[in-house]
């Protein structure tokens, strides 16, 4: 059965990615009419970052009603959060990273108001999408949320981030060629219908991205394109309203890895090397990826993590039963086989594992 686009999209009103863009918070905020927020702050961030953000939306007037640290992303704790918000909040602000982001996108979905993401790091997309992760009676889930109103990024704070974040991010930002690939595939085998635009959108992100020239994954113009292209990552899924332009098989690995290993690497860690071995699996800019995933370091830090071989093994296994409604690569028996093969036989895949 085909999925029906949203008859509304929502897209960001305010996106700014550039270096000081903290100092510059308030007057962003004014922009836009905001004038009253409630700001949550990922684990030890108001110690790095919040007299300058304070600051910043003082000089400009803008109220602060709370402000507080937060690292709990149980359901029970962000729900009893959202609905004990001030009265007269006007928006929810997000700084850190993923659980604080998730929490209040979360929260602002369930007061019908706008949400301001600020993301410290560029390990994933999750800072753009409108889903979250997550913890439903002690296990990670997936839930409806808020699509950004507002995503503003610094680069001199991304930049300053430890490196194994980036390489999240990049891994995040690649598997998009294979999520895409496999959305196609999907259309073919009759299991769904592929939303144009929202392809075209994901497209032209990853295109960006790995066209980018850089001589260090730090430099301005790197974390710019990988900030925008994950920012526009998200608007396509919700475009698509669902994830396939951008999670795919890929995914799913990293989805089953995450439920099988009691420490399971960054996601985007994950996700990038499962998305080399199915592009080699789909047969399908393997070469381009391969690049980009070198170049950037990625490989050699991979290699650095001693990861066992043996569980991506299981993962392809498990793969199928993530999102038994859905029908990529990986749903088919004789592609498993072939992704198993490639896994043990692929040199490069045999220099991250040994």
């Amino acid at each position: 059965m085909s999925k029906q686009c949203n008859a509304y999209i929502a897209i960001p009103t305010l996106l700014k990615v550039e270096p000081g863009a903290l100092c510059n918070l308030g007057s962003y905020f004014r922009q836009v009419n905001i004038r009253k927020v409630v700001i949550f702050f990922g684990n030890g961030l108001i110690d790095m970052f919040g007299s300058l953000v304070m600051k910043s939306l003082s000089d400009a007037h803008i109220d602060v009603l709370e402000y507080q640290e937060l690292d709990s992303i149980k359901l029970e704790d962000i729900t009893s959060l959202a609905f004990n918000l001030p009265v007269k909040t006007q928006a929810v602000v997000g700084i850190g990273g993923g659980k604080v982001i998730d929490a209040a996108k979360y929260m602002a979905f369930l007061r019908k108001l706008p949400f301001i993401s600020i993301p410290t790091s560029a390990s994933s997309d999750g800072f753009s999408s409108a889903s979250a992760s997550l913890l439903v009676d002690g296990r990670r889930n997936s839930v409806p949320a808020k699509m950004a109103y507002g995503i503003i990024a610094d680069t001199e704070v991304i930049k300053s981030a430890p490196e194994r974040f980036l390489y999240s991010g990049i891994g995040d930002m690649v598997s998009k060629i294979t999520a895409l690939y496999d959305w196609q595939y999907e259309e073919d085998q009759g299991y769904d219908e592929v939303n144009d635009f929202a392809m075209m959108i994901a497209k032209k992100a990853v295109n960006s991205f790995v066209r980018t020239p850089f001589q260090t994954i730090k430099d301005d113009l790197f974390l710019k394109e990988l900030l925008d292209s994950l920012a526009m990552s998200g608007i396509a899924n919700e475009i698509a309203g669902n994830s396939a332009p951008t999670s795919g098989s890929e995914h799913l690995i990293s989805h089953a890895l995450d439920k099988m290993l009691p420490n399971p690497q960054l996601h985007g860690i994950q996700v990038g090397i499962a998305t080399y071995l199915m592009s080699l699996v789909q047969d399908h800019r393997y070469k381009r990826i391969h690049t980009i995933l070198t170049d950037t370091g990625f490989f050699d830090y991979v290699k650095t993590l001693q990861l066992d071989i043996h569980d991506y093994e299981q993962a392809i296994d498990l793969a199928p039963g993530i999102k038994p409604f859905r029908h990529t690569y990986l749903h088919e028996e004789k592609y498993r086989k072939i992704a198993k093969q490639i896994l043990f036989e692929d040199e490069t895949l045999q220099y991250i594992f040994n």
